[in-house]
């Protein structure tokens, strides 16, 4: 059940990434600028005193960072949520992992190839390697949450948990 609940998020956590990518420019790049204000207004102490054109080139300069920091994060949660759908503990973990990287890497490369069909955006190989990088961030963290739950809760498959004496 867990893992049927895993793969019904992961599927409705790629429409929410279609749905990101489906934006033209203008709109994405509109989003952008507001994350980079709130960014601005979150660090910096004097942000609000500035003046509109000095916080606004303040979010243009971060504007390319926080794209690619959207990037990586959308798809460390594609591959967290994609871990819990395929990943069976119970078996050997290196046989499932390449297939959790496999879905997200083969995602991410058709999400920049339908981003060639909206006005303003573009498809790139540099993007398909960040998300590519985020999906196995996100399975590097599901897994070591995943050994961290099972070091704390009480045996029941032989071998979870190495003793370190």
């Amino acid at each position: 059940m867990r893992r049927k609940i895993f793969a019904a998020a992961a599927v409705l956590w790629m429409i929410v990434i279609f749905s990101f990518s489906a934006k033209v420019s203008e709109d994405s790049e509109e989003m952008s600028r507001s994350v980079g204000m709130l960014i601005g207004k979150a660090v910096i102490k004097e942000y609000k005193e500035w003046p509109g054109k000095r916080q606004a080139a303040f979010a243009a300069k971060i504007d390319y960072p926080v794209r690619k920091a959207a990037h990586a994060s959308e798809y460390a949660i594609l591959g967290i949520l994609l871990t819990g759908a395929i990943l069976d503990i119970r078996k050997p973990w290196k046989r499932q992992l390449p297939a959790c990287f496999l879905i997200g890497a083969v995602y991410a490369a058709s999400d920049e190839f339908h981003q060639l069909f909206v006005p303003g955006r573009s498809g790139q190989i540099r993007d398909v390697m960040i998300d590519s990088a985020g999906v196995a961030a996100g399975i590097i963290l599901a897994c070591l949450a995943i050994k961290a739950f099972q070091c704390r809760k009480p045996r029941k498959i032989e071998g979870n948990c190495q003793e370190t004496t």
